[in-house]
């Protein structure tokens, strides 16, 4: 596991910029690893998150049989150092019946070392899991919550085209999702810093150039002409001049 204080810098950049890094030193494909399928931040304002996933199913449409789920479950998430992030898979996919997740669930969640929720279905009780400071990307909000519980917890999950297991480390904003494989997660700090300053040391001042004077007096000076022959020929046509000058 990564230090605290490596997971936190990591937080301060978007999740494309940790993609863009991430690229350049694994050995896996550059198409793998990341949410195939939409999904929503409901908390965009949050800013990333990062940590360690702890998987779950539920199947809200259906009672559980387990009367010690919650129990199971709960110490569980405890045991796992964290931060952790919920990656739930809802097994009523494509249908939405309920959420397990609303005001109750994102503080508790929060209490045990979790940071936020991804999940291919509901959740429900925005403005109080805004309050609890959890953030969560899912497909939808909801009303109610059925008979949501974990059914089960620890096995891989796919949630939005993508498989996650327990103890993945995933980063995670308003674009998607990213699983940093074990392998490459030394090195994704610096990676993502040098392609951040890679990027701004070359191709985006080139684009941007705000110090070519010359080329910018240039562009004025067409600009000015171009407006003299809009009104010579607004002029022609009507008599009246146009709007630019």
């Amino acid at each position: 596991m990564l230090p605290l204080s490596e997971l936190l810098k990591l937080k301060r950049w978007n999740t494309p910029t940790i993609y863009n890094g991430w690229e350049q030193i694994t050995k896996k494909p550059r198409t793998s690893g990341f949410n195939l399928e939409e999904t929503r931040d409901f908390m965009p304002e949050f800013g990333p998150m990062i940590g360690y996933a702890v998987t779950v199913t539920i199947k809200p449409s259906t009672p559980s049989s387990n009367s010690n789920a919650w129990a199971e479950y709960r110490k569980f998430i405890a045991s796992i150092p964290g931060p952790k992030i919920i990656v739930m898979h809802d097994l009523d996919k494509p249908n939405v019946i309920g959420s397990f997740w609303g005001e109750v669930s994102a503080n508790t969640h929060r209490t045990l070392g979790c940071v936020g929720v991804i999940v291919d279905g509901a959740i429900r009780d925005l403005d109080e899991m805004k309050n609890a400071g959890f953030k969560a990307l899912a497909r939808r909000l909801c009303v109610g919550h059925a008979y949501a519980a974990p059914l089960n917890w620890g096995e891989p999950v796919e949630v939005f085209g993508t498989t996650v297991k327990t103890g993945d480390l995933i980063h995670a904003d308003k674009h998607g999702f990213l699983i940093i494989p074990e392998e490459d997660q030394a090195g994704i700090l610096q990676a993502s810093l040098f392609m951040d300053n890679n990027e701004c040391e070359t191709v985006i001042s080139a684009a941007l150039a705000f110090d070519r004077v010359e080329e910018q007096i240039q562009i004025a000076e067409n600009m000015n002409e171009s407006a003299r022959a809009f009104n010579e020929a607004a002029v022609a046509n009507s008599g009246k001049k146009g709007e630019w000058k």
